[in-house]
């Protein structure tokens, strides 16, 4: 293992502050398709980002040379990009964007990765596709995870030293019926949905079973079941799709880098402007939001961003009102605002920037029954299928996999091709009642940045209930 303060110790140069951040990553997936392997691939990526500060501006290099020569390399071409761009930056930072930080952190994990080997993770998701067949009408099974093992490790000339450990595991399980020319998926989640900060535990055989057998008939049901109406009515929405309507609609336009213009070439701006802060009325009053990298199993916990800031939980919402905004240290210096700890890299050759992390929606006091029962005529969604929202995260649209009418407080006939439509501060005003109970889901594949890095986010939501939103059949 490299000794990162040595070798720091015999790099040093005449940079201001040096921080070195080693990232080594073991990536698996498993995907059984029709009882039948269809992949089983193992990489491995290893190297180490150089960072410094020189004359107020913060240099990049990263190299998989781990040789004392390699890093010393990189540590100049730091240097030399730190020194290019201090001629025009656009603000003075200092070491009070990078903390000194000293600490650990580990994935909860109740069984090894390791207890499993993969002849039994795959036996398992023959298993699960053959529980899959319960009609001549199913066309396609499938089951696959994604397992990834990941250490970061840093240490810097100020004398901070990070070790965190990382075990995630994503899964899937999708089935699709076809009957006279149409076709309907149903998936676990919506995709890659259940994704959380777990062991082996996560593959249990019993659970497993049952709800690739669940997703299976329901698949089936879609094909006669009745298009969704296109109407306005009440809409209640699971914890799986409220996980990307947090996401899309709360933690992208809360980045600090999309509201200063840093992301509008790439990812887009943002409808929040920076007088928002304690004054807009984001949502009702039933809206509670917070950024919470705390949790102990969701997908985006740890103890320190990668500036080392230390991770706390913070209201980004309170009672509808938008409190706080999702940057780190060098966009709060840049704003004047207060942020949290996000500022976070997908690896070893990405610079951080403010990204999210757990974004959650806190609990309400409703029970799932009592928001059913106060229903006249609605409609019930869940696992997303579709989405597509503006640069500015204002105007949106969501597509879902599966849905109930609600018929004077009770659920009644399935439909298909469900969608609806909003946009954000109206929809969120529309909140009319939130779950005592929430889930903890996730995505493996938010993407920002340039050049693009994809990094890991984890949502904890509960059921939630809206007034008045359009919905729309296919």
């Amino acid at each position: 293992m490299l000794d990162l303060q040595r070798t720091l110790n015999s790099v040093r140069n005449d940079a201001d502050w040096v921080n070195l951040r080693l990232v080594t990553e073991k990536t698996t997936w498993r995907m059984v398709r029709d009882e039948k392997t269809d992949r089983n691939h193992v990489s491995f990526d290893q190297g180490i980002m150089v960072e410094v500060l020189v004359n107020g501006h913060f240099g990049f290099a990263g190299t998989t040379d781990l040789s004392e020569g390699g890093i010393k390399r990189a540590l100049g071409k730091a240097v030399t990009m730190a020194k290019a761009a201090s001629s025009q930056k656009v603000h003075e930072f200092s070491l009070a964007q990078r903390p000194t930080a000293k600490g650990s952190y580990k994935s909860p994990v109740v069984k090894p990765l390791d207890s499993f080997s993969a002849k039994e993770i795959t036996d398992i998701f023959v298993d699960a596709t053959r529980a899959m067949k319960v009609s001549d009408k199913i066309m396609n099974r499938a089951a696959n995870t994604m397992i990834v093992e990941t250490e970061f490790q840093s240490a810097s000339s100020s004398g901070s030293e990070v070790h965190q450990n990382f075990s995630i595991v994503s899964t899937d399980f999708s089935a699709t019926a076809g009957a006279g020319g149409e076709t309907q998926t149903r998936s676990d989640n919506g995709g890659l949905a259940r994704c959380l900060q777990i062991g082996a535990e996560v593959f249990n055989r019993a659970s497993i079973l049952e709800r690739a057998k669940r997703i299976a008939e329901e698949a089936v049901e879609l094909l006669g079941a009745e298009n969704c109406p296109d109407t306005a009515m009440d809409l209640l929405l699971a914890p799986d799709q409220m996980t990307l309507q947090v996401h899309e609609s709360i933690g992208h336009p809360l980045e600090y880098d999309r509201i200063l213009g840093d992301e509008r070439n790439y990812a887009g701006w943002s409808f929040v402007k920076p007088d928002d802060f304690g004054k807009l009325q984001y949502g009702s009053k039933l809206m509670n939001v917070t950024f919470d990298p705390t949790i102990s199993d969701a997908m985006a916990s740890y103890a320190f961003d990668d500036s080392g800031y230390k991770a706390t939980k913070e209201f980004l919402i309170k009672d509808g009102v938008l409190v706080r905004g999702l940057g780190g240290l060098e966009s709060q210096s840049r704003l004047n605002l207060p942020g949290v700890a996000n500022f976070r890299s997908a690896s070893w050759n990405r610079a951080p920037i403010d990204r999210m992390a757990n974004i959650n929606l806190e609990a309400g006091s409703t029970k799932f029954e009592d928001m059913i029962a106060s229903v006249e005529r609605g409609v019930f969604m869940m696992a997303n299928k579709s989405w597509s929202i503006d640069d500015y995260r204002n105007k949106f649209q969501f597509g879902c996999e599966y849905a109930k009418l609600i018929e004077n407080g009770k659920l009644t006939k399935t439909l298909k091709n469900p969608n609806y439509r909003g946009t954000t501060v109206k929809f969120w005003n529309s909140l009319k009642a939130v779950s005592a109970n929430r889930e903890t889901y996730g995505s493996p594949f938010c993407g920002k940045g340039e050049p693009n890095q994809v990094i890991r986010v984890g949502h904890t939501t509960p059921y939630c209930l809206f007034g008045n939103v359009e919905v729309f059949g296919a």
